[in-house]
């Protein structure tokens, strides 16, 4: 489909997503709720598919898929699986190939998502991101290339596993996350988290636009946890008033706790009160500490809460 600027727009609806194979299968129940760019997707939008994927297990639905584009699934399949309590899985899944190209993925990848979702080895698994037949754990997927298939990896574990020849196997498992309660929709709406992002020849004054209008920050540092030391000090006033979480913006691997000891390492900003964040990606610990603060976590809360994952 063209946009007003010429561009494809692709909105295709459930039932237009389905392969063959789906589209009579009267087990299926498909819903369509929003038709919009996941760029624009808020975190009450999500809530909302949660709430309905939620009266649909208590009403008897085996499993859950969800369908999105793929801008910032990694991050909406991690919020989901931050707060869904049930053992059916939920399966989030999307298109890497939009529907004018030749081998477009769309349906491909809802049936997989299918297949998965109906598995009894799917469930207990939380949330769960499933395309170009591979299974990723919604806390470690990460969307990679801008344009390839084969986008979504998980760096630091590998897929769980995969569809083949429409059989679901796992290859892997990881811990189930428990669901975050507490915080409520207007909280979140008013909850501000600030993600800063640590860049060579860094200037500490970007810093200031944070401090009385965030009520959390996420520092994606280098390596292992790093950050010009210029910009230390100031990270540890504002330590001292809301929670800053240290992660890593190589995209894998943890940040470390207690092996370098310079201005601005991981040692001397766990010192001035920063919280590791572990193996979690920014991008997600971002999603993870507006729910926390959201929900009015204590510090030693929020800790516990990053631990989970490796922090």
């Amino acid at each position: 489909m063209a946009g007003s600027s010429g561009g494809v727009v692709a909105r295709l609806s459930g039932r237009e997503l389905l392969a063959n194979e789906l589209a009579q299968d009267d087990g299926l129940q498909v819903r369509d709720l929003r038709a919009v760019p996941s760029a624009d997707l808020s975190f009450s939008q999500l809530l909302d598919v949660v709430d309905l994927a939620d009266e649909a297990v208590r009403a008897g639905a085996q499993g859950i898929v969800m369908t999105q584009g793929t801008d910032t699934l990694e991050e909406t399949a991690f919020l989901v699986d931050s707060v869904w309590p049930h053992d059916a899985p939920f399966v989030v899944t999307g298109a890497m190939r939009n529907p004018t190209l030749p081998g477009a993925d769309g349906t491909a990848n809802v049936l997989s998502a299918v297949q998965v979702a109906r598995s009894s080895s799917a469930r207990d698994r939380g949330a769960l991101v499933v395309l170009d037949d591979e299974i990723h754990a919604a806390a470690h997927v990460r969307k990679a290339h801008s344009t390839s298939t084969g986008a979504f990896v998980s760096p630091d574990t590998g897929p769980l596993g995969r569809v083949v020849e429409g059989t679901v196997q796992f290859l892997g498992r990881t811990r189930r996350r428990q669901p975050l309660t507490g915080f409520t929709r207007k909280a979140l709406q008013e909850t501000r988290i600030a993600l800063y992002t640590a860049t060579f020849a860094d200037d500490p004054a970007v810093l200031e636009a944070v401090a009385g209008t965030c009520q959390g920050l996420v520092v994606a540092g280098f390596g292992v946890g790093h950050v010009p030391s210029a910009l230390a000090p100031r990270l540890g006033e504002l330590a001292a008033t809301i929670p800053v979480v240290l992660a890593s913006r190589t995209g894998a691997g943890p940040v470390l706790a207690d092996t370098y000891g310079a201005v601005g390492s991981e040692r001397d900003l766990r010192e001035r009160g920063l919280i590791g964040g572990g193996f979690l990606h920014p991008f997600k610990a971002r999603v993870l500490l507006r729910l926390l603060v959201a929900s009015g976590a204590t510090r030693a809360e929020i800790e516990a809460g990053f631990a989970d994952l490796g922090g």
